[in-house]
């Protein structure tokens, strides 16, 4: 599993370093490549912002720069969080045609619920 150094420095606003598994983890450092999609992500974003789906969800331009790791890494397929909120972001870029190539997981959705189940 990956971590984003966007992430991690989120995390850092109100908890520590330490507090992360980061043995657990991998982390993906924010470089060019991503930081490029990152601004087609977020002109999409602005371009279509006061639109029904984004009325409720402030625009952080996070979101877009997450996105963007996952879009740009051949390996990543599924793009795991807590932040529900971020999939209206996501479903927008879908709509404008930026088409993330990650399936967006929210942690609160159950597993079977995402993946199905097998039919033992």
């Amino acid at each position: 599993m990956l971590i984003s150094t966007v992430s991690i420095a989120e995390f850092c606003v109100l908890g520590a370093l330490d507090q992360l598994p980061l043995k657990n983890l991998r982390v993906l450092p924010f470089n060019v490549v991503h930081a490029v999609r990152a601004g087609e992500f977020a002109a999409a974003v602005f371009a279509s912002k006061g639109r029904n789906l984004l009325l409720n969800r402030n625009i952080i331009p996070n979101d877009t720069k997450l996105f963007a790791q996952a879009d740009s890494e051949a390996s990543i397929g599924y793009y795991l969080t807590s932040d529900s909120e971020s999939g209206k972001v996501h479903t927008l870029l879908r709509q404008t045609g930026q088409n993330p190539r990650f399936q967006f997981v929210d942690l609160k959705t159950p597993h079977t619920e995402v993946f199905g189940t097998l039919g033992f």
